[in-house]
């Protein structure tokens, strides 16, 4: 057998590592997540998650939260040395310290945005995967866990370092407003001592208060909310469809004034020619009219797409369990 370096494994390794399947994560950083994200909502906070790559898993076992960022650039620093005093902190108790990501808080979903891609892409820099779990307190009154992970899609990345999200790469690329974003499932895992006291503190009723909360059919703010946020959206991108029909009415237009200029200088050739004059040429880079009109980029219409679509979700979604409840509570007092 060839004998080969620690480094020589490594690289093989990396270039051969399996697609991401889970993410694996503690019950403590779950929690974490969540007291961090409540307490200080409706402000969106931010935090760092620690764990561990293993193959097609990936462990978050630890978190921490970041410090409310502000603009003043002295501030900023502060906040990076925050991150790094509680890096070396962590490693000197033992607690892992190793980067897979960051975490933070929404407000119904509106989690799509530029900067979100912007960070994906700093993380990427340093960390091959790296995921971005995504916890919505507003959820939690309707019973639900809303934590998602996500993670950018190849293609998605290959598009934005390239910086052309125009409709003829986009379609070349067969790449829609869905291929953006990867949500990974999320295993929530926990030590046998943690599963045996939780067991242990159990009641024995057979319904608990979470499942008293279930029932409640007053969902009108979680609707009206959803409903201003979806009104927004649809005004956001009706203004980016106004950027694209500005453009293809200047594209038009250039189009037309190129079309003429070029039938004068044919006609102004033709009358050279017949005078023994060396014709002038058809093209003329200088001119303002052959000047090509940039494309407007349509990663901002695909973003609101996205967030279009998680609304309507959640509209369908609570208005189905509304229906549902309203069916059940309609039979108990036929009964």
């Amino acid at each position: 057998a060839v004998a080969r370096s620690f480094l020589q494994a490594i690289s093989k390794d990396e270039a051969v590592a399996p697609p991401l399947r889970v993410v694996q994560i503690e019950g403590l950083a779950v929690l974490k997540i969540i007291k961090h994200c409540k307490e200080f909502a409706p402000t969106l906070v931010t935090g760092q998650l620690l764990g561990l790559d293993v193959g097609s898993v990936l462990e978050v076992t630890n978190c921490f939260p970041f410090p409310v960022r502000d603009d003043d650039e002295e501030i900023e620093a502060d906040g990076a040395n925050y991150q790094l005093e509680m890096m070396r902190c962590l490693r000197e108790v033992n607690v892992d310290n190793n980067t897979v990501g960051w975490y933070q808080s929404t407000v119904l979903g509106s989690y799509q945005t530029v900067e979100l891609i912007e960070t994906f892409m700093n993380y990427q820099e340093n960390i091959k995967r790296c995921v971005c779990i995504i916890y919505d307190p507003s959820k939690a009154d309707l019973g639900v866990l809303a934590l998602k992970a996500l993670k950018l899609s190849d293609s998605f990345m290959e598009l934005y370092r390239a910086g052309n999200f125009t409709g003829e790469k986009l379609r070349e690329k067969n790449f829609s407003w869905m291929d953006i974003f990867e949500e990974i499932p999320i295993k929530v895992s926990n030590s046998a001592l943690v599963s045996a006291f939780m067991t242990e503190l159990e009641t024995d009723a057979p319904v608990s208060q979470g499942d008293y909360d279930r029932l409640q059919s007053s969902t009108t703010p979680f609707l009206e909310n959803n409903m201003e946020f979806l009104i927004k959206c649809m005004d956001d991108l009706s203004m980016e469809q106004q950027k694209f029909q500005y453009y293809y009415r200047n594209l038009s237009r250039q189009q037309a004034q190129q079309q003429a200029w070029l039938q004068k200088r044919r006609t102004e050739n033709m009358a050279r020619r017949s005078a023994g004059e060396e014709p002038l040429p058809e093209e003329d880079p200088s001119n303002p009219i052959f000047k090509p009109i940039p494309e407007p980029s349509r990663l901002e219409s695909f973003l609101i797409t996205n967030q279009v679509s998680n609304f309507c979700g959640q509209i369908n979604g609570v208005a189905g369990q509304n229906f549902s409840r309203l069916y059940l509570t309609k039979a108990l007092h036929e009964n």
